[in-house]
């Protein structure tokens, strides 16, 4: 008999819940009173329920109810005590708030965003370096407004756009905040947590003149391009060293003014990208750190590209539970929470693997009972067992 020698007490899907602990749900669940009232489905049913279907793909509330029924005998091991029907989950995502799924988010951040800075792969351009993006998710009924004008034929689509904020050492949100796709970028720049001397990056989608003269004030550092259509005064061009990269074709105090006709100085540096064939152009108010140096930060930036490029590849952000707004962010946040923890055992594992590549291993074993990181550590083991077996005892009928 070919026995595993991966195997587990318990399946894959209740060692990747013990990454949170019950009682931060509970208590969080009564600081927002969301199990008043409530005799079946509690939170941290919710939330379980949830985390099975972001995970396993599900992409409708009968798929999921359909799914876990047949999982019957080890609810036990998820802390479910019965099956949740279509219904019920879809009056809990519409009726929970979605912000008792942010405070369990921001929890799980707070006690393991250390371990990811400290297990990171790459060091960014300075410390203390923001990243702020954001990305727009298309719903297929009008919930939220979209973007753009109405088209001629047929009928404009909704979509919730996701502001957030990532420190570049540890790669996950750290501030989000959600609004209709028509909601100009900027807006979410005043609801950043900046600490004196930190550094922030983003794109040209978030100039806000008045936001800038504020850090400029507060030490607060930021780098991002200049719009195409910048009006500004060159006061003072800068020599370039001959240490600095000879793409930098420009480095120079510029003036800028704002909405109410107040000038203001900023930095501004025209670099040459060669692979592209095109010259960027980048304003900051620091005057300290080489010319190169700035560029490298905005580099920096595509970090958070990453960041959305994996959230959407591997999770279900096409087909909601639920046709409201609450239904849509709660399962925004569990998404955000199962990306988390993914990365935390993927930076756990005693061996190299692809995000996307781990995912998949855990989708179609999530109720399979074999100890996750001894798989993780060497999953060709078996294998090799097998093919490196002596098989002279099989010839029986050798001379």
């Amino acid at each position: 008999m070919n026995k595993s020698k991966n195997f587990s007490g318990q399946p894959i899907i209740k060692q990747v819940l013990n990454f949170i602990l019950p009682n931060d749900v509970y208590r969080t669940a009564k600081k927002h009173h969301s199990d008043r009232y409530t005799k079946k489905f509690n939170t941290y049913e919710h939330l379980v329920t949830m985390i099975f279907t972001v995970i396993s793909g599900c992409s409708s509330l009968r798929e999921v109810s359909s799914i876990m029924l047949a999982c019957e005998g080890k609810i036990n091991h998820l802390g479910l005590k019965d099956f949740p029907k279509r219904s019920t989950l879809s009056d809990a995502n519409k009726r929970r708030s979605a912000a008792v799924f942010a405070d369990i988010y921001h929890l799980l951040y707070k006690r393991y965003h250390r371990f990811l800075s400290d297990s990171r792969t790459c060091e960014p351009a300075v410390k203390d370096l923001k990243i702020v993006d954001s990305s727009t998710i298309t719903l297929f009924s009008d919930i939220l407004k979209g973007v753009g004008r109405n088209p001629i034929n047929g009928k404009k689509k909704g979509g919730i756009k996701m502001h957030t904020m990532i420190n570049a050492m540890e790669d996950v949100p750290c501030l989000i905040k959600f609004s209709s796709a028509a909601t100009h970028d900027h807006t979410f720049l005043k609801d950043l947590e900046l600490k004196k001397g930190s550094y922030v990056v983003f794109d040209k989608g978030y100039v806000d003149y008045q936001q800038y003269q504020k850090w400029i004030l507060d030490d607060i550092y930021f780098v991002t391009r200049q719009k195409d259509n910048a009006r500004y005064t060159s006061l003072e061009e800068f020599d370039i060293p001959n240490t600095i990269d000879d793409a930098v074709l420009k480095d120079e105090k510029i003036e800028l003014l704002d909405k109410n006709g107040e000038a203001f100085s900023l930095r501004r540096i025209a670099f040459w990208h060669d692979k592209h064939r095109k010259v960027y152009e980048f304003i900051t108010n620091n005057y300290e750190l080489p010319a190169d140096k700035i560029a490298e930060i905005y580099k920096n930036r595509w970090q958070i590209e990453t960041m959305f490029k994996r959230l959407k590849q591997n999770f279900p952000l096409k087909y909601f539970l639920g046709d409201n707004q609450n239904a849509i962010e709660i399962q925004i946040w569990v998404s955000l929470i199962i990306q988390l923890i993914m990365l935390v055992i993927q930076r756990k594992a005693e061996r190299k693997w692809a995000y996307s590549n781990m995912m998949s291993v855990i989708r179609y074993h999530l109720m399979t009972y074999i100890d996750l990181f001894k798989f993780l550590k060497n999953p060709e083991a078996k294998w090799e067992e097998i093919t490196t077996k002596n098989i002279g005892q099989l010839s029986l009928f050798d001379p």
